[in-house]
């Protein structure tokens, strides 16, 4: 009996607390409430201070790709639809690079697995790892599902015109980059 009223007490302190705690939202002003929800970095901040390596396992920045149009595509070697899409995206790099596009693989992997991988597919375009920690990356950019392949493109002034979750079709990832 005595737990009983224990527990039921806890519940109603709980309780009173949320209440609380909801009811004190409502005295910030929509600036401040603003300001708390918005994150410190934009999500293009955020890649080009991640944290990447080469498939030897040495760390790597992507600010050099700061100030440049960048197709960014987040794979990894066990998803079938990101290996289908590896060929469009490589001769779309060939054909882009004279414009000054640049292509980046982002591996949501281990550097041991794109290595291998890499040995066997020729990607013509730089791939990166990113670790499972490449998943909050590409979530940052939108991608909430979690799911492979996830394409951005960022254009030079580092503004993101487009996202797709799924093979890219090589028409629509064209006219994206037309507009660049």
């Amino acid at each position: 009996m005595k737990t009983s009223r224990f527990l039921a007490g806890i519940v109603v302190a709980g309780i009173a607390g949320i209440g609380g705690a909801v009811a004190s939202h409502w005295l910030f002003n929509d600036a401040e409430v603003a300001h708390a929800a918005a994150p410190s970095h934009s999500p293009v901040d955020q890649l080009w201070a991640a944290q990447v390596t080469n498939v030897d396992g040495k760390p790597q920045s992507l600010a050099a790709f700061k100030g440049h149009p960048v197709v960014i595509n987040f794979w990894a070697s066990w998803c079938a639809p990101c290996v289908e899409e590896m060929p469009s995206l490589s001769a779309l790099h060939r054909e882009y690079q004279k414009k000054g596009i640049e292509f980046v693989g982002l591996g949501v992997d281990s550097d041991k697995n794109i290595k291998a991988f890499l040995q066997k597919v020729q990607v013509d375009y730089p791939v990166f790892v990113t670790g499972f920690g490449g998943a909050d990356l590409a979530r940052a950019f939108g991608n909430n599902a979690g799911g492979l392949p996830y394409t951005v493109v960022i254009d030079a002034k580092g503004n993101v015109r487009s996202t797709k979750l799924g093979q890219i079709v090589p028409k629509e990832l064209k006219q994206t980059l037309d507009a660049l």
